[in-house]
């Protein structure tokens, strides 16, 4: 009888684990051919502890990073350190990282040393400018040198990796298993039993007597003038539109709390309130009507749930959804979102045209498909 291989996920931050646990079930509902194991790096703390409670996955080694002041150089140096000792103990097989983190690059370096196959899930993202993101498409790049699979969730994504000279072999295209964790997501989120005081305050937050326009951004390029035209165009379509409520979940950053407290205070349709828990920003996605980010998860998130994004940033990695027409980069010119904006709020057309369209990043069976091709790998 063949030995069980030995699976180690690898994560670190909110995004890579709401992507990553659909994919830690999956392998663990296949336990007489896989023991599988989750080390987290705590890239981030609260908000990874967050979403390790939604899914209901104990981590079985925690190295537990996260420093004030922490920066790419310590992070990194870190994450190669105190991954030795973890692959050492377990002596994965395979080694499943996901997308563009620093805890994926770094775990990426370090796999390849123990010697492991190295699986990227979410792979062959490219903006081919690596400055934006920054350090984003450095580390997904890197870390495309290193794997052994790829996991690409779109053509796109594929085509890219076979630019890249990678073997057709050792590439698949899935979808994104944050489709996988989405429709989880909702069911769960909306099932009679779940009970979860953040949603019940954005109950009582939320008017439903208006049309409400989510708004999330982070980015580093963002920081400086960029957030300033952000929030100079959010105050306008407040003013402008009164019918309209937007709610924002400031992010912690202090390159981001001080633009946007500074000038979208105290405006009466305008709700500045603490980042959310996934399933709270779940439930609030659903109840939206338009999105405004310039985060690139929601860009695959959103269109499965209907609704149209704006995206603040000049460049993207996920082109088919731009291709698709689910969501139009409106970059930071505070112009250019108000008119997009407007064009949403005044044309049904237009909205209907833009929310009804095919999701390009899959069906939800994303880790259906990667653990079925792993199976098939270690025959």
């Amino acid at each position: 009888m063949r030995d069980k291989k030995k699976i180690l996920v690898v994560f670190g931050t909110r995004p890579e684990a709401i992507k990553m646990a659909p994919l830690v079930k999956e392998f663990e509902k296949n336990s007489s051919s896989f023991e599988t194991k989750v080390c987290i790096t705590a890239q981030h703390r609260e908000m990874l502890d967050q979403v390790l409670s939604f899914f209901e996955i104990i981590p079985h080694y925690d190295l537990d990073l996260m420093k004030p002041n922490q920066n790419l150089y310590s992070l990194t140096s870190d994450i190669i350190t105190n991954l030795k000792p973890v692959f050492e103990d377990f002596k994965p097989d395979y080694i499943f990282v996901h997308g563009d983190t620093t805890t994926t690059m770094a775990t990426s370096i370090a796999g390849f040393y123990s010697g492991a196959q190295i699986c990227h899930v979410e792979a062959g993202l490219r903006t081919f400018n690596m400055k934006s993101p920054f350090p984003e498409e450095m580390n997904r790049s890197v870390t495309g040198v290193v794997a052994n699979i790829h996991f690409a969730p779109t053509i796109t994504s594929r085509q890219n990796l076979l630019n890249e000279n990678k073997k057709e072999e050792s590439i698949l295209v899935t979808g994104n298993t944050v489709i996988d964790a989405l429709l989880f997501s909702v069911d769960k989120v909306n099932s009679n039993n779940f009970n979860d005081q953040e949603i019940e305050s954005l109950k009582k937050l939320v008017d439903k007597e208006k049309r409400l326009i989510l708004v999330t951004g982070h980015r580093r390029e963002n920081h400086g003038q960029g957030f300033i035209n952000i929030c100079k165009a959010l105050k306008e379509i407040a003013e402008a539109y009164i019918d309209c409520e937007i709610i924002y979940p400031v992010h912690l950053n202090p390159n981001v709390q001080k633009p946007v407290y500074n000038l979208l205070s105290g405006i009466n349709n305008i709700k500045l309130i603490d980042p959310l828990s996934y399933p709270a920003f779940v439930w609030l996605m659903e109840k939206s009507y338009l999105i405004i980010t310039d985060s690139g998860g929601v860009q695959e998130e959103a269109p499965s749930l209907g609704k149209p994004v704006l995206v603040m940033r000049s460049t993207t990695e996920r082109p088919e959804a731009v291709e698709a027409g689910t969501v139009l980069l409106v970059g930071t010119d505070t112009d250019t979102i108000i008119s997009e904006t407007i064009k949403l709020l005044n044309s049904t057309e237009t909205y209907l045209n833009m929310s009804k369209l095919h999701n390009p990043y899959g069906a939800g069976n994303a880790c259906e498909k990667i653990v079925n091709y792993i199976k098939n790998h270690i025959r």
